[in-house]
């Protein structure tokens, strides 16, 4: 028996090495990877740039801290408030860490405006991580059960409901910033109305409140944009990043601009691993070949195609009850409770998922072909339909 703790309802696969958008267990059996780490393997596997840059960054040096300057992490700094049109980052090592920084740099704002107790708007079905702060943040009961007493300083309201977040700065003064995902991942694929983002981006300006963008999931080209932000035409104060941006290799980034920035100094915030010259340079060749190749175009018009290929064949579905998201990912809402079907999909060698219970997830590697498409596709579909039909 296994001694790494039991936190996991694994399945029973082990995987030894992949290839693009393939990857192969250690029974030589291959699957398509539509999961891709859980949007993480941006590049798909093994993908001989990101290879051999990450070959040669451990050939130099892996690490210094950051009580150094470290010249990948100022590049790769450059590089996202360049495309995010921000003015700083500081680097964590996963999610959970970037949307730890939001929190304590909302908290610190609010401090500085003389806010005794500073509290932050959430919304209904979010996942903004399992530490304390990120989990009382996170708007799922099942994740929450047992950890209690919560963090305090978090308010929820219902997501796309822009009048309940007026109604709660009305009743409450101490509030100092509004916290979303532009699309709710492990919610279940959530999108909602452009007109809500606008709002809230309006409102947080009117009332002097900073706007958080959770895009560990959806950031990083997922969507066709670089930022989930970008879709709807906003510009948040704080926006969060890990997953994609390195690749596999664990890097999360919290971004500042406009009111959230030049918060922090030195002392308010820190990380022994955070932006050191590994992880950077995995994250620079990760957005080089995002640009190079085409990979926000390629997720924009491989992500229609899904849907649509899953709209045909779906159409007149008993059980299915919306196919939505946004270029790479996609949700599949089934009438019921569908986790079987991850299983299902393994034993057809397929790696897909299933969140909020009775959605199938597609988070396939941005490098996914239209051939790569159809095939998800032709061999998800009569899955889902045996088992509605069941």
């Amino acid at each position: 028996m296994s001694h790494v703790m039991n936190t996991y309802a694994r399945l029973p696969v082990t995987f030894s090495h992949g290839q693009g958008c393939r990857i192969t267990d250690t029974e030589g059996r291959e699957y398509l990877d539509a999961l891709s780490g859980i949007a993480v393997s941006t590049l798909g596997h093994a993908h001989p740039r990101l290879v051999a840059a990450i070959s040669a960054q451990a050939g130099r040096m892996l690490h210094t801290s950051n009580l150094y300057r470290i010249r990948e992490q100022e590049q790769l700094a450059d590089k996202l408030c360049a495309l995010s049109g921000m003015s700083e980052v500081f680097f964590s090592n996963s999610g959970a860490e970037a949307n730890e920084a939001a929190i304590k740099l909302a908290r610190f704002y609010g401090h500085k405006k003389q806010i005794e107790l500073p509290t932050i708007i959430v919304m209904e079905k979010a996942f903004h991580g399992r530490t304390m702060a990120t989990l009382s943040a996170t708007g799922n009961r099942k994740a929450q059960a047992g950890f209690e007493p919560l963090v305090t300083g978090f308010v929820r309201v219902p997501y796309g409901d822009l009048e309940a977040i007026q109604q709660v700065v009305e009743h409450h003064h101490n509030v100092v910033a509004v916290m979303l995902e532009v699309i709710q991942g492990e919610g279940g694929i959530h999108l909602a109305d452009p007109d809500f983002y606008q709002g809230v981006r309006e409102f947080c300006d009117a009332r002097g409140l900073l706007m958080i963008c959770d895009e560990v999931q959806c950031g990083m080209g997922r969507t066709g944009s670089w930022f989930g932000y970008q879709q709807v035409g906003i510009q948040p104060d704080i926006a969060t990043l890990a997953k994609g941006l390195g690749s596999g290799v664990p890097i999360g980034a919290c971004l500042v601009g406009g009111k959230a920035a030049g918060l922090f100094g030195p002392g308010n915030h820190g990380s022994t691993f955070g932006g050191n010259p590994l992880v950077a340079t995995a994250a620079l060749t990760t957005i080089e070949v995002i640009e190079q190749e085409g990979l926000l175009a390629n997720a924009a018009h491989i992500g229609d195609l899904i849907r649509q290929l899953f709209a045909d064949a779906l159409a007149g579905t008993r059980g299915v009850v919306d196919i939505r998201g946004h270029g790479l990912m996609i949700g599949i809402e089934l009438d019921r409770p569908c986790g079987e079907l991850v299983g299902r999909g393994l034993a057809a060698g397929l790696l897909i998922n299933v969140t909020a219970d009775s959605v199938v997830r597609f988070l396939p590697p941005l490098i996914f072909s239209e051939a790569d498409a159809r095939e998800l596709v032709e061999r998800t579909a009569p899955l889902i339909k045996e088992f509605l039909a069941a």
